[in-house]
């Protein structure tokens, strides 16, 4: 396994990619196009969301709204052949409908672990595991209110 913080051309391009990868996320969808596969699987799909790279955009546009300040952070980044890990954290203020959601004014940090398949220097799946009971708890949205359960 090789550990991407080491300084190889072939760990540099793979940083690259990642970086601009989750720059799209944090709100540059159309970077996609730079990054990943015409035919990219995202596992799982968001409720709604369609297929592929134009599948998400629309996603990433909406969340940009519900959380305009949001940043990603990559931790760490950990290779073994053509599959890389990613541990990360997602940061942000939720000011805008997300989830259902109303806005909170709530800051909130989550984790995230992704694994993703690259082939020639693009994405071509990514396998992702976000802490969104977190994310409804930090916002005040989790646990529900026991009055409204009755």
């Amino acid at each position: 396994m090789s550990d991407y913080s080491t300084t190889s051309d072939a760990a540099r391009q793979v940083r690259t990619t990642l970086d601009t990868f989750y720059r799209a996320f944090a709100g540059e969808p159309d970077l996609l196009d730079d990054v990943v596969t015409s035919d990219w699987q995202d596992i799982p799909l968001l409720p709604g969301q369609g297929g592929g790279p134009e599948g998400i955009k629309p996603m990433i546009r909406a969340f940009r709204q519900a959380i305009p300040d949001l940043a990603i952070t990559v931790h760490s980044v950990i290779a073994d052949g053509d599959q890389v890990g990613v541990r990360a954290a997602m940061t942000g203020t939720h000011t805008g409908e997300w989830f259902g959601a109303a806005p909170t004014g709530r800051a909130f940090t989550i984790t995230l672990h992704e694994f993703h398949r690259i082939e020639n220097g693009r994405l071509t799946h990514t396998w992702h595991l976000e802490d969104w009971f977190g994310w409804l708890n930090q916002i005040g949205a989790w646990p529900a209110d026991k009055k409204d359960a009755s």
